[in-house]
């Protein structure tokens, strides 16, 4: 009697553990400068990564960003990308952006000086969790970028 109450219980348990599923996590996102290139015409070419580090997959709306280099106003970017980025993964948009006058000296004297320069990425980025709502998440993002060997006017 008792050996079949235990098992009883035991097979309850084991059911209850198998009727959850997956952990559905959204996480906030984040966005970096993967790629920064000058074009003849002054304006510049942007590798902008965007990173999910939810479990589910989310589709990347809008990004609505401001460029600072060694916290001065560099340029804005505003990207529509309506992107599907998997789970916990990161894929590139390419755009190009006019940039302020301060953040085209500033680029011009770091490449010219063969150095590197701190940026922030700061603003809003707008996505859509898999079968969810659309969500906005503010953030922040500071890194550094440096001169590509043999790329003229590239930083990564």
């Amino acid at each position: 009697m008792i050996r079949q109450f235990v098992s009883i219980t035991a097979l309850t348990f084991l059911l209850a553990a198998c009727s959850s599923g997956p952990v559905r996590r959204v996480s906030e996102p984040t966005a970096s400068l993967q790629q920064l290139t000058v074009r003849s015409d002054g304006q510049w070419d942007v590798q902008l990564r965007l990173q999910n580090y939810s479990s589910i997959a989310m589709r990347f709306d809008k990004a609505t960003l401001d460029i600072r280099f060694d916290n001065g106003a560099a340029a804005k970017l505003e990207v529509q990308p309506g992107l599907d980025i998997g789970p916990e993964s990161a894929d590139v948009i390419n755009t190009t952006l006019a940039p302020l006058p301060a953040g085209r000296a500033r680029i011009a004297s770091a490449l010219a000086d063969g150095h590197g320069l701190s940026y922030t990425l700061s603003g809003s980025i707008a996505a859509t969790p898999q079968d969810g709502k659309q969500k906005s998440w503010d953030i922040k993002h500071e890194s550094a970028l440096s001169p590509v060997p043999g790329l003229p006017g590239a930083l990564r």
